[in-house]
């Protein structure tokens, strides 16, 4: 399986500078090293081109939403890039960047595989819309827009229609969550454990639940990762840290039964902020998450291959 490296250097969604250096970071950091000592091949697909509006334009285009026509231009190009490498059969893995890329990545890999399911790992819901949102930051409303809520030009991100079925949904590690996302939630068909919920059972159980509600019911899981699941106090490098979340080993076991799972087709890791970082503290957590995970990745392809 060939791993394709997509980076996204895109902060406009979070409206704070940081996380659109965050792929740059990786790379220097040899993330790419990183992947080929797994035993993968690895192309680098360089970075989605992001436009650089003026500061003072953030609401040209929508009153209630920041950047709208950038943010959406630069996730149409990742939805391509991400069509193309499914497509191929390679494994693509975005490098963000702020999670409003989840437009882009869930758009493309929708078009690549039909009747796909989404596992969003984060401690916020991004399930705001323009209506919803305090803010009008487009990182809180990609899984919204997704299953077909919120403004028509985010829903209509790469192509005119829906890109998943909000039963097709398990978010994990929620606890920053906006009255409007809680009202959404309430109505949703998918699944949504809180933080509450995995202390409550136990990550195991959170696991199991997980592959469970997703068993003979999708062909494949996009699985995005926002490093502010993981508890502040570990992983401070973020644009929005919230307190209460993620051990490091839970992340890491949540993205390692994935690998593991057959079902993984994308990958975003999101949200890390070097301007924000601690000695490097949080890079070397998601650096660290992305080896565990695939390293168990192809443990899974050797033992396919040899039975």
């Amino acid at each position: 399986m060939l791993i394709n490296l997509i980076g996204m250097p895109l902060n406009l969604g979070a409206d704070k500078l940081g996380a659109n250096l965050a792929p740059n970071v990786y790379r220097k950091n040899g993330v790419l090293e990183l992947v080929e000592s797994i035993g993968f091949e690895v192309e680098d697909l360089g970075d989605i081109d992001v436009l650089s509006p003026n500061e003072d334009e953030k609401f040209k285009h929508h009153p209630k939403l920041k950047y709208l026509d950038e943010i959406v231009d630069a996730n149409n190009k990742l939805a391509k890039t991400i069509y193309n490498s499914i497509s191929k059969g390679n494994l693509p893995i975005v490098l963000g960047g702020d999670h409003s890329l989840g437009l882009g990545s869930i758009a493309g890999a929708s078009k690549a595989i039909k009747n796909i399911g989404v596992v969003w790992i984060d401690a916020h819901g991004d399930i705001n819309t323009h209506t919803t949102s305090p803010t009008g930051n487009i990182h809180g409303m990609p899984l919204a827009a997704s299953f077909g809520v919120g403004h028509e030009s985010l829903i209509n991100v790469f192509e005119k229609r829906i890109k998943i079925k909000d039963e097709n949904i398990f978010h994990i590690a929620g606890r920053d969550l906006d009255q409007g996302e809680i009202d959404l939630i309430n109505s949703c068909r998918g699944k949504f454990y809180t933080m509450d919920i995995v202390k409550k059972i136990g990550i195991e159980k959170t696991v199991d639940d997980m592959l469970n509600h997703f068993k003979g019911k999708v062909d494949a899981i996009h699985v995005s990762f926002d490093l502010d699941s993981i508890d502040s106090k570990f992983a401070p490098g973020t644009g929005t840290p919230v307190k209460d979340g993620l051990s490091v080993e839970d992340a890491k076991y949540i993205l390692e039964a994935l690998a593991t799972s057959g079902m993984m087709c994308s990958l975003d890791i999101v949200e890390l902020n070097p301007l924000l970082d601690q000695n490097n503290v949080t890079l070397n957590i998601a650096m660290d998450i992305l080896k565990n995970t695939l390293e168990a990745l192809k443990s899974s392809l050797d033992e396919e291959l040899s039975a």
